[in-house]
């Protein structure tokens, strides 16, 4: 699938001022510059809701996400946000006890909606302006998708955050992810789970895995390592577009990994 034709990004900085000294979330201190300058933020629907919760969305963890995502903003890089659906619907579950996939999946592109208003009220709060942009039209709540527009809002500093994933059926969020990370040029996926990483295997089945800190798209293929569902990790391979799967529990993780320093995975070309 080709790329969309815009000007091609640097994968650093150059000479970027140090924009982050002065925020409030830095505390004056010096931060170093990012490696990535524009990058999507792939977050899982389990993110949003704190462990042993009754609720499916938790505030306090979204607020979390939130200042970190202002974090990496504060350093001038320019962030898009895919949510999946999480613990309000997984349509892939539903189709599996007796529902229609298609309808139960656009079931599922609805909580992703949920998801991405509850993340924008709480950036809006400390100060980030925010777009959403969604692949359903919902005009009262949100802009419809437009790859130019998008790019233009990120272009202007504001964080946006792409919602009812690709607005069809049998696709996942992952998929957005690569999709989107495609179509505006984004410089990496930071892919946040709840591991550390790719493992060899298991690690909670096998404590002899160990974890890769970088591995090959080719190599993720031949061992049939889970990074993403095959039609997003394809997408990502054909497209160049490095994915670094990190532990999203670690407090600053997602700075650390735009800054350049070894967390996690990274999957790449080579």
């Amino acid at each position: 699938m080709p790329t969309a034709s815009f000007s091609p990004l640097p994968t650093a900085v150059e000479a970027a001022p140090n924009v982050a000294a002065d925020h409030p979330l830095t505390n004056g201190a010096d931060v170093a510059a990012p490696q990535y300058q524009r990058i999507i933020l792939k977050l899982s629907g389990e993110a949003l809701r704190a462990h042993d919760s009754q609720d499916n969305i938790s505030p306090e963890i979204v607020s979390a996400i939130a200042r970190e995502i202002a974090e990496i903003h504060a350093l001038g890089v320019q962030v898009a946000v895919v949510g999946g659906g999480g613990k309000i619907w997984r349509g892939a579950s539903a189709s599996r006890r007796g529902m229609d996939r298609t309808m139960a999946d656009y079931m599922g592109m609805l909580a992703t909606v949920m998801n991405g208003i509850a993340l924008q009220d709480h950036l809006e709060d400390i100060g980030v302006e925010v777009r959403v942009q969604t692949a359903i039209e919902i005009k009262n709540i949100a802009e419809p998708y437009i790859v130019r527009r998008a790019v233009r809002h990120l272009e202007k500093g504001r964080v946006v955050i792409f919602v009812a994933g690709t607005g069809n059926p049998f696709f996942s969020t992952d998929t957005t992810a690569a999709l989107r990370a495609s179509e505006i040029g984004a410089n990496v996926i930071l892919k946040a789970t709840k591991v550390d990483g790719i493992y060899t295997a298991d690690p909670k089945k096998d404590p002899t895995a160990t974890r890769f800190e970088h591995i090959t798209y080719v190599d993720a293929l031949t061992r049939r390592l889970q990074v993403m569902d095959s039609t997003a990790f394809s997408l990502c391979m054909d497209n160049r577009v490095p994915i670094i799967v990190l532990d999203m529990n670690q407090p600053r993780n997602i700075l650390r990994a735009v800054r350049g320093e070894k967390v996690g995975t990274l999957v790449s070309e080579s």
